[in-house]
């Protein structure tokens, strides 16, 4: 309510309502704070060079300081593009787990919480950002994966479903980076805890096939996550043998989000209850 003081007599005139403030329609604030997200992302170039150097640098170390010895043909480099692909994107996604930590700590949530607007759609910026902005680093890798002679033997479909793939996969590991970044207690720690997802594709079939590793470990890269997926891209691009493996990388992606919007969401309402 607004009070009024009438100039001539000095009363105090009845107060004026208020119009009640409304949540914006549709997904409004969703695309406000996705274009937040891309706007950081943007500032800060350091991060989106390192989500496209790394992979790319080890990219080039397997295929021509590794690459002789792991096949001397030379045809290693279309076997070691589909990891570095999935480390390309996890190398990106993982920063998504700095700014929600980031966002968490320095209070500007609860900013958000005081304006009628979901505040679950900074989450969706964050995620949202990171897909377009993993997308994007993608594709850098795989114009640099030519010029370096990857020559995949993938349809026009069959790029497609890659890409589709690859998408997927970067939904799933951004969601679960996001809520990372709400369980961590400081942007610090959230690196810190984000390492494990980035070490899965060292300990599956991306750098070398799953046979020729230890009886113990071979189990392990065979049946964690990230080998389906790799797997996967890799039939779809140079056109291995798949088997049942795009039923498993979907199947795992899925879960993956699913376990993250669960978790996200429970962790995200907790903290919010604390302040």
């Amino acid at each position: 309510m607004t009070a009024l003081i009438d100039a001539a007599t000095g009363a105090v005139a009845a107060p004026l309502p208020q119009a009640p403030r409304t949540r914006p329609r549709g997904l409004t604030a969703e695309a406000v704070f996705i274009g937040r997200s891309v706007t950081h992302s943007l500032r800060d170039a350091e991060a989106l060079l390192m989500a496209v150097l790394l992979p790319t640098l080890l990219m080039l170390l397997f295929t021509f300081v590794f690459g002789g010895a792991l096949d001397p043909s030379g045809g290693y480099v279309d076997y070691v593009v589909p990891g570095i692909i999935l480390l390309c994107a996890g190398f990106g996604a993982s920063s998504t787990a700095l700014y929600v930590a980031r966002d968490m700590t320095t209070g500007v949530i609860d900013r958000f919480r005081t304006m009628p607007l979901r505040a679950s759609a900074v989450l969706t910026g964050h995620v949202v950002a990171s897909v377009l902005r993993n997308l994007f680093a993608t594709g850098v890798v795989i114009a640099v994966a030519l010029l370096v002679g990857f020559r995949p033997s993938a349809t026009p479909v069959e790029w497609l479903a890659a890409i589709a793939l690859i998408a997927l996969y970067i939904l799933a590991i951004t969601s679960l980076f996001a809520a990372i970044g709400l369980a961590a207690s400081s942007p610090d720690a959230a690196n810190a805890y984000g390492f494990i997802l980035l070490f899965l594709p060292y300990l599956s079939s991306a750098f070398v096939p799953v046979d020729t590793l230890p009886g113990w470990l071979a189990w392990f890269a065979e049946h964690q996550p990230i080998t389906p997926i790799i797997e996967t891209i890799r039939s779809l691009l140079t056109g291995t043998t798949m088997g049942d493996a795009a039923w498993w990388a979907v199947a795992w992606c899925v879960l993956f989000i699913v376990i993250a919007a669960i978790w996200g969401s429970r962790l995200f309402r907790r903290r919010a209850v604390r302040r």
